[in-house]
């Protein structure tokens, strides 16, 4: 999935957490989910941080 697509799912996600009259169960397994989601966002987003450049005033290409 993509970056969005893992956003979305983990707001699905903390709604369901919000929810007052969710199990325990329902909620500890929402959360697993939440976490792993988490996990994945993080992972994306650090990729994207490590291509990011900037292109200098003589030119060349410097890492962000």
């Amino acid at each position: 999935m993509s970056l969005e697509e893992n956003f979305a799912k983990l707001e699905e996600t903390i709604k369901k957490l919000e929810q007052e009259d969710i199990s325990l169960e329902d909620s500890f397994a929402a959360y697993t989910e939440g976490m792993e989601l988490l996990k994945l966002c993080n992972e994306e987003i650090s990729k994207v941080e490590k291509k990011v450049q900037v292109i200098s005033e003589d030119g060349t290409l410097e890492e962000f």
